[in-house]
């Protein structure tokens, strides 16, 4: 769905809930992570991009307490709360807690906020790994930021807040780079995070180079209980190794203390370690335009997340099988996000992303007998007020 249609669903429900019309637009993108998985946790390098597909909000400043939300993507669900009164979670509205955790942080960082009338509406697939909740989070912050004038709101203390919204309010415990990417993001650039220090690096990316993301469609299963375990286990080698994070650990230091560590959470270890070390080397082969070594980066990043983490399956394994052999050196593909389902990410040409769409159309279904879902972005900006 195009901005312009995105522009009109939200007037629409605006005129008919509230009876006027936005004085702010917002927008806040979603995100793809193109290399270092598993890595924020431990403290590593990750290499995401916003996308233009992104959640926009039309929005008016009231002259109470009181905060009206319309969600067009949810049949016209309407929430409304109030500031003047503890914020709570919503018993009937998932999609509710995302705008009512953001408000909260708010408040909480010391801001002085006034009521608002909000409608949202996005295009960011949900459910595909592309991070429809941050950019939620995100948007909401830029709104009461452009309502209110809260100046001091940069984009990395709106991430933070966004990524508290989401921990201590929803409940869901996630790091901070989808918040970060999409609060800070540049066109035509990929984004180095140092989750550490929270550091960041605007990589140029070649301006004619296309972001193909396809949704394999495969349920995802046993994704909360396998990601708490991969990650007592990285907590583990930390340990073993008298480090705060696998991040300080390099490959010479992991090679010397294999002795007296479980064999398979030394293999979470060095996809670890490894993974960090090309994502530091994908940031420079990007900004070089060596697409070559990106793909040989990104092959050997999704062959570690399948033999040492062990968090890719036989539908995702053939969807990068597939887009490689069409792409060959031009580029290069691996699994993103979590593990378990979910989508790939290839790095190519437009005409070669083309005929990978083409040939996961008719060469891959899911297990459930689905195809996949393919969606061709380009790097965009991060959170901002636009003018419609």
């Amino acid at each position: 769905m195009s901005i312009q249609n995105l522009e009109q669903k939200v007037r629409d429900a605006f005129a008919t809930h509230f009876g006027s019309t936005p004085d702010v637009w917002v927008q806040a993108p979603g995100r793809v992570n193109l290399i270092g998985e598993h890595t924020d946790y431990n403290d590593g390098f990750v290499l995401p991009c916003a996308i233009d597909f992104l959640t926009l909000i039309g929005a008016k400043a009231r002259t109470d307490m009181v905060v009206r939300v319309v969600a067009v993507d949810q049949g016209g669900a309407v929430d409304e709360f109030a500031l003047d009164a503890p914020i709570e979670a919503s018993v009937d509205n998932d999609w509710a807690n995302y705008v009512r955790g953001m408000v909260n942080e708010l408040q909480i960082a010391g801001y002085a906020l006034s009521g608002a009338d909000l409608a949202v509406a996005g295009n960011v697939p949900q459910g595909a790994g592309l991070s429809s909740s941050a950019s939620l989070e995100v948007a909401v912050g830029q709104v009461f930021k452009a309502l209110q004038g809260l100046d001091d709101l940069h984009p990395a203390k709106l991430a933070l807040l966004a990524q508290r919204a989401e921990n201590d309010f929803v409940g869901c415990r996630c790091g901070i780079m989808d918040q970060m990417i999409s609060a800070s993001g540049q066109p035509g650039h990929a984004m180095l995070l140092d989750c550490r220090s929270l550091e960041t690096t605007a990589v140029p990316m070649p301006a004619d180079l296309a972001v193909l993301i396809v949704n394999s469609n495969v349920r995802r299963g046993l994704v909360d209980s396998e990601y708490n375990q991969r990650r007592k286990q990285c907590e583990d080698a930390a340990w073993h190794f008298g480090v705060k994070a696998l991040r300080d650990v390099t490959s010479a230091q992991l090679a010397q203390g294999a002795a007296g560590l479980d064999p398979l959470v030394w293999r979470r270890a060095r996809h670890v370690v490894t993974e960090n070390e090309r994502t530091l080397d994908a940031a420079k082969a990007l900004a070089n335009g060596d697409l070559e070594k990106m793909g040989i980066l990104m092959a050997a990043s999704h062959a570690s997340m399948r033999d040492d983490f062990q968090i890719t399956t036989p539908g995702i394994d053939r969807l990068v099988e597939i887009i490689a052999g069409v792409i060959g050196k031009t580029g290069g593909v691996r699994m993103t996000g979590g593990g378990f389902g979910g989508c790939v990410v290839a790095l190519t040409t437009p005409e070669l992303a083309q005929k990978a769409i083409d040939e996961v159309a008719a060469l891959y279904r899911s297990p459930d007998g689905l195809p996949g879902t393919a969606f061709l972005c380009k790097a965009s900006s991060g959170a901002g007020v636009i003018a419609l």
